[in-house]
């Protein structure tokens, strides 16, 4: 088991939480209590955990009090692509929030994880057969590019400032506003015929590049001389310590607005809407990207900048209820809409070459300050959760909590990525809360997603489809305090 990703409390500075998330790239539940529920969190208290899931359930605590909770949560995605193991297998994240109650009204802070994804590859081999484009290439060529590594590292996180307010004994609202921050590492290896497919002379089924570097790549392939025959493979790096570092960033806001409304003594509903997020482009360094080509001519590496566009949360609303059926037994539904079709139709990055005289190589100055667009062809679906869960309170100290969370798959099999692998859909959840002291509590609880397979087609255009499965077992923790 291999740690891909530690995050401390210094993500309030910028640096992103990486997660594997599992409703998309969303997390099946936010907070244990919740996530004990099967995710169910929009219509009783949840905890703090109620800044990210439904702000107006804060309201749950006594006027004059405080709260304060430490959360820790672990992630564990078992990904494999053609038989070849994903070793980013275990993914830890702290988080924390505070909230006081002064009359009717609730104020606060928190941090918290969103959600994202993450994979890693010792070499090419996930890929399969790899393919060119053009005259056969350089004896080996092909080999040298399939045992690079490849990874992929997407991470987004919250710092919320939720406010809620009790209007009477039945409705409170709340809401949130959250700066975000998001990053993201690629290490990402693309065959010669899938390249030469994405030109504007290929059928551009799964992705479109064009650009200044595009166009002279095009030329140098047509004589005469020195022409280019042959392309092995374009190898996309911005992660160039093979290791989990975020180089590309980016930040922004997002807000929610929430209810709950106490229908009767044991029916409480509830809801909230969040906001699609508005987050700057996600950028690397002038200097801290690499694209390399193979070619018959000789290897191209070059350097420059990398920049994510258009990378955004998806607008999401939830509305669900909660029974109170007796003493010891309390039901919870949701029902959530996650809109990634808006957000995810393509992944699109810009790289941009440093000047000719930061560039090394025969070839690689004549591409100085040239750009590459390049849209990788996604077209996620929106995606229905249906969350359901059931507490029972074995006695003043102790609840048993479990739920179920059922969801569709957003990612398209034609179109799916073993580097994206967001394909799980249903969860098993099973929680215990504790009361150590009137004053302190502590949840623990753990999911577990079976597994799913799906094949791409990949192959059309080259290479072969590749088989990815994914099944995922996540845990969370949290120690709470009220004062």
């Amino acid at each position: 088991m291999i740690v891909r990703r530690i995050v401390t409390l210094a993500c309030i500075a910028g640096f992103p939480a990486a997660v594997h998330a599992t409703n998309g790239m969303n997390m099946e539940g936010y907070g244990p209590i919740a996530l004990g529920m099967g995710g169910a969190a929009m219509a009783y208290d949840v905890g703090n955990a109620g800044m990210i899931n439904n702000p107006a359930t804060l309201t749950a605590i006594k006027p004059g009090t405080q709260r304060l909770a430490l959360f820790v949560g672990g992630l564990m995605p078992d990904v494999s692509s053609n038989s070849k193991g994903s070793a980013a297998d275990l993914f830890v994240m702290p988080a924390a929030g505070y909230i006081r109650r002064d009359g009717n009204l609730v104020w606060g802070a928190g941090m918290m994880a969103q959600g994202g994804m993450g994979t890693e590859y010792s070499d090419g081999g996930f890929w399969g057969t790899l393919t060119h484009a053009g005259a056969a290439p350089a004896a080996g060529a092909m080999a040298a590019g399939q045992a690079l590594r490849n990874l992929s590292e997407v991470g987004v996180g919250r710092v919320l400032l939720p406010l809620a307010y009790q209007v009477n004994d039945r409705l409170s609202l709340g809401g949130s506003l959250d700066y975000v921050w998001a990053g993201m590492d690629i290490q990402w290896l693309v065959d010669g015929a899938h390249f030469a497919d994405m030109m504007p002379t290929g059928t551009r089924r799964f992705g479109a590049v064009s650009g200044t570097l595009v166009s002279t790549f095009q030329a140098m392939m047509t004589p005469p001389a020195p022409p280019i025959n042959s392309i092995g493979w374009g190898y996309f790096d911005f992660n160039q310590s093979g290791s989990f570092r975020q180089k590309a960033n980016g930040n922004g806001w997002a807000g929610n607005i929430g209810f709950t409304y106490k229908a009767s003594d044991t029916l409480t509903v509830g809801g909230v809407y969040h906001a699609k997020t508005a987050i700057s482009d996600l950028e690397t360094g002038s200097s801290d990207a690499k694209v390399t080509f193979n070619t018959n001519m000789g290897t191209i590496p070059l350097v420059g900048r990398v920049r994510i566009s258009d990378f955004e949360w998806p607008e999401t609303w939830v509305l669900g209820l909660s029974w109170q059926a007796n003493d010891r037994w309390q039901i919870a539904a949701d029902y959530k809409r996650i809109n990634w079709a808006e957000v995810m139709k393509r992944f699109r990055m810009t790289f941009t070459a440093a000047p000719a005289g930061s560039q090394t190589g025969p070839l690689a100055p004549g591409f100085g300050g040239l750009v590459m667009n390049m849209d990788y062809f996604q077209n996620w679906r929106d995606q229905n959760v249906f969350m359901i869960g059931g507490g029972y309170k074995l006695n003043d100290a102790t609840t048993l909590r479990f739920g179920v969370n059922v969801a569709n798959n957003p990612v398209p099999d034609e179109f799916v990525s073993p580097l994206f692998p967001a394909v799980v859909t249903n969860h098993l959840t099973f929680g215990v809360d504790h009361r150590i002291t009137p004053d302190s509590f502590v949840h623990a609880t753990v999911s577990h997603a079976p597994r799913v397979s799906v094949s791409n087609q990949w192959g059309a255009v080259g290479g072969q489809n590749q088989s990815i499965s994914h099944s995922q077992t996540n845990w969370q923790l949290s120690y709470g305090y009220r004062f």
